[in-house]
């Protein structure tokens, strides 16, 4: 375990053998516990000696005196500021040490063995710290200080603080213990000497007489005792000031002319009193305590002076001005009054005025919309102040009047209608009345006249707007549909009420009724339900509306509904007049371009047409040169072989022409008539008819199959709709035929009664489905 001692005992703390020695114990080669470490070392800074300073010793119990351990030390300062002697552990310091540097130093110490350098002991960390001496003087880091402090302050009052630092260790004897003192100005002022507190020492500082002061406050460490070392710093404190000096005239009596032409606010003359104080301290008004009747002061704020305003016909006025300062300070009002007075002489100067009017600041007047041309508006009232009082001229400023609505009496000041009034038009009139003297046209006044035209109730009420309503089609009895409100141009002083009621050409309206809600407005209600747009889009309601007067006014108004369709919700969805807003708002361009639109498609539907008769007149003239359309075809819902109009039946009968027979080498000439035929004509006998008709009969069977089997193999040909056709649909075959002949040639289950509900068209093809009487079939 290591062990450290210090150098010499009289430095603190003791080191382990230092301690042993006092007590008397054992001596330090003995062994000492192992519980006892010590890891701090002292050094004293600003050594000065010559040799390196010894600081302490490390010591291990390892070391038995042999010289086989090698100490060293490592951390901050190691092998420069501190050397250690690897034999013995001695610890010197070869720099001298400021501790306002560097207080301590933090370091290792290792022992080893010499010979196979393996550690003895785990590493140690100890400190060095250095040793204060009182080296370092008090100085003032803040000065130099100002301060202030209020005059006639009381004896004591703080002023400010000032401080001083030391740079020694406070906790280290009384190095860094400060005092504080005053060197220049200790009669004014004194300072706390622990904590640097500068007070006042005399209770009559007078700013007027002195603002500021310089003192010399010093600060010594050692508390003072001899051989401590101190510093100085300068402060400055400025007196304030406070309101102990009253405003003063620098007269008593002042002098001033006025001339009595002179404007009111015209200023008659200046006073000033001064203030020894400053700031607002010295901030007074000025008030007239005596002659004020004609007279008044104002104060300019920048100079204090007064300025006395006014006149009179009286020729000299006494005034008696005092000027007080605003902000009086309680403290001091044992020192006198705060106030002084001067007398003020004014004396007025005759000279011509102009007339004055009266009142002075204007006139108001009013006159009935309705009064005639002529009418009495009022009078205006002008003199002359001179004490000849002479007469005076009235007149109307036309730039303020430039249509002549109003005339004036020259000499009366009377004002009449020149013009019928309109209170709708403008409702006040701000004219300009002039007047001067008789003899002397420069001397001129003017005043405002207002004149207010009073309503009079010649405007009938309107409804505000064009107003439009919507209402659905299913509408129920009593539904509230629309508000309506009223405008008049009048406007009477009791205020407006309107009466509504439906026109009397509305009286036998059955659909909307009008309710008064008594506050100016009207409301729209149905009487009915059911609306049908499609029979009534429009409904136009005239209402008459009715003022209070007098006279009462009246006119009528047509409120415009529209009948609506409308969602579950009673949303309006859409309303007949949309198209017509629409088609009303198209433009002439849009117009051009519909039409232009309504005529390509007009001509491209006659060539279509064209082409499709011109393609069925050749169709048709195909279908007469091919006898087999005319006989084989029954796509037609026709009146069936009956039906003579829709086909040439004539081709059925006609058996001259079948060209396609030429072929035929030895069977007889379809072109003449048959043999059966035309031995009926000559009166054959009956079995030669009837081989001759069998003969006849086997000719057109032969000619059908040729022409079914020609039908087959040409696979370009279309089906037809013909009875070759049904005789090759076979049973099993899809779709079902629908031909009649098949049909009456089997035996079916399927009732087909129900084509005879179908219609006319029907009716034949029913026929031929019908179930027929079985005596008939047997016959």
């Amino acid at each position: 375990m290591f062990h450290s001692s210090q150098g010499p005992c009289l430095l603190p703390p003791p080191t382990l053998q230092c301690l042993s020695e006092v007590l008397g114990g054992p001596s330090s080669l003995e062994r000492v516990k192992r519980g006892w470490v010590w890891n701090q070392f002292f050094v004293v800074e600003e050594y000065t000696g010559t040799e390196p300073l010894y600081v302490g010793k490390i010591h291990t119990d390892s070391d038995d005196g042999e010289g086989n351990i090698k100490y060293t030390i490592s951390g901050e300062g190691a092998g420069s500021i501190f050397i250690i002697d690897e034999l013995t552990g001695d610890i010197h310091a070869t720099e001298r040490l400021d501790r306002e540097e560097k207080a301590f130093y933090t370091l290792r110490a290792q022992a080893r063995d010499r010979l196979s350098n393996d550690p003895l002991e785990p590493e140690s960390e100890f400190v060095i710290k250095v040793q204060d001496i009182n080296d370092s003087e008090p100085k003032f880091l803040e000065g130099p200080y100002i301060g202030s402090v209020a005059e006639l302050s009381p004896i004591g009052t703080s002023v400010m603080k000032v401080t001083a630092s030391d740079a020694d260790d406070p906790t280290y004897g009384s190095s860094a213990r400060v005092v504080y003192s005053v060197l220049d100005g200790e009669k004014f002022f004194t300072v706390d000497k622990n904590k640097g507190i500068i007070m006042t020492a005399v209770a009559d500082l007078d700013r007027e007489t002195q603002d500021r002061y310089e003192l010399v406050v010093k600060a010594t460490d050692m508390a003072g005792q001899m051989g401590g070392l101190s510093g100085s710093t300068t402060v400055t404190i400025v007196i304030t000031d406070v309101n102990d000096n009253p405003p003063r005239f620098p007269q008593k009596m002042y002098q001033f002319s006025v001339s009595e032409g002179a404007a009111v606010g015209t200023p008659v003359g200046r006073v000033i009193a001064t203030d020894a104080d400053m700031g607002e301290n010295t901030d007074m008004s000025y008030l007239i305590t005596d002659g004020g009747e004609l007279f008044k002061v104002t104060t300019d704020m920048e100079t204090q002076e007064a300025v006395p305003l006014d006149f009179e016909n009286k020729r000299t006025h006494n005034v008696v001005v005092e000027a007080v300062n605003k902000h009086v300070d309680p403290r001091f009002v044992d020192l006198g009054s705060f106030r002084d007075q001067t007398i003020v002489l004014v004396s007025v100067s005759d000279t011509d005025e102009p007339p004055i009017f009266y009142p002075a600041d204007g006139t108001i007047m009013e006159v009935q919309e309705d009064a005639k041309v002529g009418a009495l508006v009022g009078i205006v009232t002008a003199r002359d102040p001179d004490v000849k009082n002479k007469p005076v001229r009235f007149s109307i400023d036309r730039t303020t009047d430039q249509e002549m609505i109003f005339h004036i009496d020259p000499d009366s000041g009377a004002i009449t209608l020149g013009k019928i009034l309109d209170r709708e038009t403008a409702g006040w009139h701000n004219i300009t009345v002039k007047a001067v003297e008789a003899d002397n046209h420069t001397m001129a006044s003017q005043t405002s006249v207002s004149i207010r035209i009073l309503d009079v109730n010649d405007n009938p009420p309107e409804l505000a707007t064009p107003y439009e309503a919507s209402i659905c089609e299913d509408a129920k009895p009593g539904q509230l549909i629309h508000t309506i409100s009223v405008v008049d141009r009048d406007e009477p002083q009791t205020g407006h009420r309107f009466y509504f009621n439906l026109a009397p050409e509305a009286s036998s309206n059955r659909y909307f009724s009008l309710l008064d809600l008594k506050d100016n407005t009207a409301g729209i209600r149905t009487q009915r339900s059911g609306f049908n747009r499609h029979e009534q889009n429009v409904y136009f309601l005239p209402i008459l509306v009715v003022d209070s007067g007098p006279p009462s006014l009246s006119s009528t108004g047509t409120l415009t509904i529209r009948v609506c369709g409308c969602d579950t919700d009673g949303a309006i969805q859409s309303c007949n007049a949309t198209a017509y807003v629409m088609s009303a708002a198209l433009s002439p361009g849009a117009l051009i371009a519909l039409l232009v639109c309504m005529l390509i498609l007009i001509v491209l539907v006659l060539l279509i047409l064209t082409l499709k008769r011109h393609r069925k007149g050749q169709r048709m003239t195909e279908d007469e040169e091919d006898m087999r359309d005319n006989v084989i075809k029954y796509n037609d819902e026709g009146g069936g072989e009956q039906d003579t109009q829709a086909y040439d039946m004539s081709a059925l009968r006609n058996l001259y022409d079948f060209p396609e027979a030429k072929s035929c080498d030895s069977g007889p000439d379809i072109r003449s008539l048959p043999q059966w035929i035309q031995a009926k004509r000559v009166g054959g006998s009956g079995a030669e008819a009837a081989a001759a008709a069998a003969t006849d009969f086997s000719l057109f069977k032969g000619y059908i199959r040729k022409k079914v089997e020609q039908a087959d193999a040409d696979l370009s040909v279309p089906p037809y709709d013909s009875f070759q056709t049904y005789a090759f649909e076979g049973t099993s075959s899809p779709a079902l035929s629908l031909s009649s002949i098949h049909t009456l040639s089997t035996t079916s289950e399927q009732d087909f009664s129900y084509l005879s509900e179908w219609g006319p068209r029907f009716r034949q093809l029913a026929g031929y489905y019908a179930p027929g009487n079985p005596e008939e079939e047997r016959s």
